[in-house]
């Protein structure tokens, strides 16, 4: 009995850091598109807020359960907002 609470609070454990990550992912994906607006619009943006949300993702993924994530810098969005155009 004791092995099936172990396996049950592991797998909760489990589901808590990809939920957590899921939602650090639609908090980024938010910060990226606010950034390709204000690039596309010509205005100011940093990237600031979304590197430290995937530095948050990269803490979670070196625990081996989620994918990293790369570091977004002002270029790789201006690359982006030239290519869509």
């Amino acid at each position: 009995m004791s092995v099936h609470k172990a396996i049950s609070k592991h797998v909760k454990q489990v589901n808590s850091l990809v939920n957590h990550y899921k939602q650090l992912d639609q908090l980024r994906e938010s910060f990226i598109e606010e950034a390709i607006l204000r690039c596309k619009a010509g205005e100011n943006f940093s990237v600031d807020k979304i590197n430290e949300v995937t530095e948050q993702m990269n803490e979670l993924a070196r625990l081996g359960v989620v994918p990293p994530r790369k570091k977004v810098s002002i270029e790789m969005v201006f690359e982006f907002v030239n290519r869509s155009n």
